[in-house]
């Protein structure tokens, strides 16, 4: 009896922690704040003996330093100019390709998410270089605000990705595997991104108008190589610095994360952007964006001990595992729930809250765990996608010009939401996208 209302506990618990995240109350202290008041009814006051121990543990985890080293290495690029001139070269090199600017776009945010993993920055720097440009051009206001949310998100799958990191703690995955895993998902989603405008560019050119012939013929070839070169060489230097240090088994991840804060700092100051100013600018962004990871972080350690306590994951375990579907329609469940909950909370909330419950129950069905933490990863990418409470929408609503409805970016973002649902059924269907690389690079 005690069993079954400590498990009915734990269900209350975590639906009253979705309802107050839906509320618009803050994300750690309803998390914390409930489950604090769930751990005291449920195991008295020797609750608060156990609480410091569990939370001490995953403070004091090597690989969650990463985080902030990264966080670092993204805003301090965002410093740089770097995106900037990445955008104006390859807006020319793809200019004469059918909708050549949204494809630029695409290809800009490959690359910013491969050297910074921010999803926030890359989408307000695109928003404010790329989205007038396109506009000027006669772009369409959808495909062009799609673009640009989508690319910026690109950030959380290919990596050096935040979420990845985060994943690989929760799930005990080796951030290692999980970054060579996830390349071959996030170069899939930005070839299904290309043939999309190219083809919607052909069919309604009126959507995606070519840039003048006359801005192309005032570039010589050469012109065109020099501009190529200086774009392309810096992002091109702090990828191989950070992820070739990792594939090459140089560096482990956290360590690797160091080398490209250091590396994203010297480039700064290549581009004669590093001052003081720059630096209390770039710390203070970092501090605020580790604090709130961290603080997140610290509550959900707290609602899973909780949660786990009251035997609320055998109570979740016991009724999806219940289900008359086999493996694959229980998968499908599992990430149905995810996209669903990205539609009113942050990737983080649903990393740290969701992930933690769902992911044994896969796990216990021997799936592998390597392409479950990816899978999962793409599937919370659409979190910044799905309104109401997309975050790329936000960010991209708050940097556009005035003619920019909101309904316009709603629109725009629908095709590409329904594109990262296609590469999940790819990866989910050919689960070696993910397996093949680590097993070749690093024998996992």
């Amino acid at each position: 009896m005690m069993e079954f209302i400590h498990q009915y506990m734990a269900l209350i618990m975590f639906l009253s922690v979705f309802a107050l995240l839906l509320l618009g109350y803050p994300v750690a202290f309803s998390i914390g704040g409930v489950s604090l008041i769930f751990g005291l009814i449920g195991f008295g006051p020797q609750f608060f003996q156990l609480l410091p121990l569990r939370i001490w543990g995953r403070m004091t985890n090597f690989t969650l330093l990463a985080v902030p080293l990264f966080v670092y290495m993204g805003v301090m690029l965002e410093r740089s100019g770097l995106a900037e001139e990445l955008l104006e070269t390859m807006g020319l090199v793809f200019a004469r390709i059918r909708g050549g600017l949204a494809i630029s776009v695409v290809i800009v945010g490959a690359l910013l998410g491969a050297s910074t993993g921010i999803v926030g920055a890359t989408v307000v720097t695109m928003g404010l270089l790329s989205l007038p440009t396109m506009l000027k051009q006669n772009y369409s206001k959808a495909l062009a605000t799609g673009t640009v949310s989508a690319s910026g998100t690109l950030g959380q799958i290919i990596p050096p990705s935040i979420v990845l990191v985060l994943l690989g703690d929760i799930m005990n995955v080796p951030i290692g595997d999980l970054f060579v895993g996830a390349l071959i998902p996030g170069l899939i989603l930005v070839v299904l991104y290309i043939i999309y405008i190219y083809v919607i560019a052909t069919l309604k050119p009126e959507w995606a108008p070519p840039i003048p012939q006359e801005v192309l013929d005032g570039i010589s070839r050469a012109e065109m190589r020099r501009r190529v070169m200086r774009a392309l060489v810096p992002p091109l230097f702090l990828i191989v610095a950070v992820l070739g240090s990792i594939f090459a088994g140089i560096a482990s991840p956290t360590e690797a994360a160091a080398v490209g804060a250091v590396g994203a700092t010297f480039l700064t100051a290549m581009k004669g952007k590093f001052n003081m100013d720059t630096m209390m600018a770039v710390m203070k962004g970092t501090t605020h964006l580790t604090c709130m990871v961290f603080i997140i972080l610290v509550g959900a350690t707290t609602l899973g001990l909780v949660f786990r306590g009251l035997d609320g994951d055998t109570l979740i375990r016991e009724l999806i595992l219940g289900l008359p579907f086999g493996k694959w329609g229980i998968l499908s469940i599992v990430m149905g729930i995810i996209f669903i909950a990205g539609f009113f909370l942050d990737f983080i909330e649903i990393t740290f809250i969701h992930v933690p419950v769902l992911a044994p129950i896969m796990l216990h069905l021997g799936v592998d765990p390597l392409w479950l933490a990816v899978l999962i990863a793409v599937n919370l990418q659409t979190s910044f996608l799905t309104p109401p409470f997309g975050f790329s929408l936000f960010y991209l609503k708050g940097v556009a010009p005035p003619e920019i409805e909101t309904m316009d970016i709603y629109k725009g973002i629908v095709p590409f939401v329904i594109i990262q649902i296609i590469g999940l059924l790819i990866i989910c269907a050919f689960p070696e996208a993910i397996t093949w690389l680590p097993r070749v690079l690093l024998g996992s």
